[in-house]
């Protein structure tokens, strides 16, 4: 049975969507079969594997409304172990048509569709969209697992309880097995008073749960983004690479 992660954070900004797609890559370069399912509306995860996601017809959306099935919808990647189900901005209208067809179990669908396809691969890493709605609960609900990735930023406390609350309510009500597999620090500078101070209050706080790993501010994450690339490709040396491949072995070693 493959393990299913989502990377979630209520907050914006903090990392999840580059954790996602270079943590995904990172794993498939290890030679794991990795499915990394876009759970955002925006969409940004095809986008950042070169995706053009608004000229996609077959998303996880269609997958969701049993319009298409599920081996439809899933694109093959530059690397041979790595596969996108992809979404765009249509999905931010399924609860809408959930109201629609009186789904009676609508924060479980989909978890229903992964459940059938999850032994396909070593892993499914979902990328999900910041906020609590009825995508994210779907996301947590549908995952064995969930990497919470932290800015060292101002307000990081703050999202850690959000996001914390969240789950705490998910794995009462709908996901008794979900846990949290580690808390990531991204975008994080040493030369920066605050960020050290996050780091050093997060670690302080959750110190079996967080990862050894950082995530620096690094110039080819971006870069890599924006050319619709992995940072683990497009710079392989890079230190931001090393950060994902180290998060990788990391996560392997908790599984």
């Amino acid at each position: 049975m493959g393990r299913i992660i989502a990377i979630a954070n209520q907050k914006g900004g903090v990392g999840k969507t580059t954790t996602a797609i270079n943590l995904s890559s990172a794993l498939a370069k290890m030679r794991k079969t990795v499915l990394l399912v876009d759970f955002d509306p925006q969409g940004n995860a095809g986008r950042g594997l070169g995706f053009d996601v608004t000229t996609i017809s077959n998303t996880i959306y269609d997958v969701i409304l049993e319009r298409i099935e599920f081996q439809k919808a899933i694109k093959p990647t530059d690397n041979p172990n790595l596969f996108l189900l992809p979404s765009n901005l249509r999905l931010a209208s399924l609860d809408v048509k959930m109201q629609e067809k009186g789904e009676k179990q609508p924060f479980s669908i989909l978890r229903k569709f992964l459940a059938l396809h999850e032994k396909e691969y070593d892993f499914v890493i979902i990328d999900c969209p910041p906020s609590l709605g009825l995508l994210n609960i779907n996301a947590l609900v549908a995952a064995h697992e969930v990497i919470i990735p932290v800015q060292c930023e101002y307000f990081a406390m703050e999202a850690i309880a959000a996001i914390l609350s969240s789950i705490s309510k998910i794995q009462k009500d709908y996901n008794h097995d979900l846990h949290i597999t580690g808390f990531l620090l991204t975008m994080y500078d040493s030369r920066t008073v605050l960020g050290t101070e996050v780091a050093t209050q997060v670690r302080g706080l959750f110190k079996e749960s967080t990862f050894l790993t950082t995530i620096p501010r690094n110039v080819s994450i971006p870069e890599a983004s924006a050319r619709g690339m992995a940072v683990t490709s497009f710079r392989p040396t890079a230190q931001g690479s090393l950060a994902y491949i180290s998060l990788a072995k990391e996560v392997l070693d908790r599984g």
